[in-house]
């Protein structure tokens, strides 16, 4: 082999030894380099997905309070009557112990307008609620005179045998009607059988429906 062939051996594997030593510099450093940063200079972490949002449960509405000053019972259908209790009426044929002692306690006391069931006086079997006026007592049962809102003449009136006065209006009555108290035919009925206090009717005006009933029954 020449001096010049020699010398071109030399050269290459000398060349070829530094490509082997490069290499391995660069794998070696590849391996030891920390995982990319951000530019804020965090490691770059996995993002986690938003949690996918939950359809509300449904809430309970809390119930509405009841007004202490009054009292409420199931209404019956109209026309049928209700508990036994509240279908025992009675008509008076005597006058009751008049009195004017109303009370906001719920309970029904006199001077107070309320409600109950009410018989027809052709069918005892039917009837529906109406607003009464409380007169008084009858023994252990409230004397009551029935009220309406229809028109029966100037003054209350006379109407098929049925005698009327007027008393105006008051908060039993909502729609702000003038309302007429019957006074010919008189009911008995118990505490029970009262479903709601209606309003108090004023001093004067339970005096004029008392003094009214007096002079008819005279």
């Amino acid at each position: 082999m020449s001096f010049w062939q020699r010398a071109v051996r030399i050269l290459r594997d000398a060349a070829l030894e530094v490509l082997r030593n490069q290499t391995k510099s660069q794998s070696r450093g590849s391996a030891g380099r920390s995982p990319a940063r951000s530019k804020t200079g965090r490691s770059a972490r996995p993002t986690k997905s938003a949690p996918r949002p939950t359809a509300a449960k449904p809430t309970s509405r809390p119930a509405p309070a009841q007004d202490r000053g009054s009292r409420t019972y199931p209404t019956p259908p109209r026309g049928k009557p209700g508990p036994e209790s509240q279908a025992d009426v009675i008509v008076l044929t005597e006058l009751p112990d008049f009195s004017y002692t109303p009370h906001h306690d719920g309970a029904a006391d006199p001077g107070e307008v309320v409600w109950t069931w009410i018989p027809y006086e052709d069918d005892a079997s039917q009837g529906k609620d109406r607003p009464v006026l409380v007169l008084g007592w009858a023994g252990k049962r409230l004397a009551v005179a029935q009220m309406t809102s229809k028109d029966h003449g100037r003054g209350g009136g006379h109407r098929a045998g049925r005698v009327y006065v007027d008393v105006g209006t008051g908060a039993w009555d909502p729609r702000g009607r003038e309302s007429e108290v019957r006074i010919d035919r008189l009911l008995a009925v118990k505490p029970q059988a009262i479903r709601r206090e209606g309003a108090t009717l004023a001093k004067s005006r339970f005096a004029r429906v008392v003094a009214a009933i007096q002079a008819h029954h005279e």
